[in-house]
């Protein structure tokens, strides 16, 4: 399958590892930050990410703080003030651009469940035909955490349902595999794009996928050892930023000398077999 870069009305976000960093510098700092991106987005038609935004991050406790707002990031002088002085060696930042669910407190990214934190940017095709369904998958724990009605939030709890606390890579197989399966199940057209991310305060699984050839964009950025993630570059020196595959699943990890560890690998191949098949 030749894939074609996706310029799709979502999320944009980013995910940052390393030495302990002030977070409004990617927040904040520059024409290209991620609040800026909030306003005018580079790599993405709906220019706009107004419909609330969120902050999680991981300092000295192994829970992870959370901030969500559902009002403009931009225009949020809490979260300014909060990231000014907050330092923390792992965090996730996400504006949100809504594709059809209330713009509320709860439907606000990161979500947090125990010691993890997720975030996503992409869709699930014809979400409102499938939601039951894949809500019925759930485990009664992951069931009961839900507050919101976001597929973001379902595809978190289906990735707990799948095992994500004891073998992240696993869950995150069988957890596209069911969605798409389902999917085919309804005879759904549209197509399950997604650009996600998961972490439990020492590592980070990122994940670039589509079952079509618009597959929303992710990026990669090796800042002396620390890595940066995001959907799309933050500054202009696009020489600087790696673009990650379509079908791709990375693992950012921390080693005992403090070093960043990258691991990239190509998620399975059959699913998109599946899919040009139905």
């Amino acid at each position: 399958m030749r894939y074609r870069k996706y310029e799709g009305p979502m999320c944009r976000w980013i995910a940052y590892l390393g030495q302990p960093t002030y977070i409004n510098e990617f927040l904040y700092d520059g024409p290209r930050s991620l609040c800026a991106q909030a306003q005018h987005s580079h790599k993405a038609k709906l220019g706009v990410h107004g419909d609330g935004g969120g902050l999680g991050w991981y300092s000295e406790h192994k829970c992870p703080g959370l901030y969500r707002n559902a009002g403009p990031a931009w225009a949020d002088p809490n979260l300014r003030e909060l990231t000014t002085q907050v330092k923390a060696k792992l965090f996730f930042a996400h504006v949100r651009a809504s594709t059809g669910a209330p713009n509320t407190y709860v439907n606000c990214h990161p979500f947090r469940m125990e010691n993890w934190l997720f975030m996503h940017n992409g869709q699930i095709g014809e979400f409102g035909k499938v939601q039951r369904q894949l809500q019925q998958v759930l485990s009664e724990t992951a069931y009961a955490s839900m507050q919101g009605t976001t597929d973001s939030e379902l595809m978190y709890c289906l990735l707990v349902t799948n095992g994500l606390f004891d073998d992240p890579k696993n869950a995150i197989r069988t957890t596209l595999r069911t969605i798409v399966a389902v999917c085919a199940e309804q005879e759904i057209k549209d197509p399950f794009r997604a650009t996600f991310s998961v972490t439990n305060g020492d590592q980070v699984w990122a994940v670039r996928w589509s079952t079509d050839a618009y597959a929303p964009s992710l990026y990669k950025r090796d800042m002396d050892g620390n890595i940066l993630l995001a959907s799309e570059p933050l500054d202009g020196e696009t020489q600087n930023w790696q673009e990650i595959e379509p079908n791709s699943l990375i693992c950012l990890s921390r080693n005992a000398d403090q070093n960043t560890t990258i691991e990239t690998e190509i998620l399975f191949d059959e699913v998109h077999q599946y899919v040009r098949a139905i």
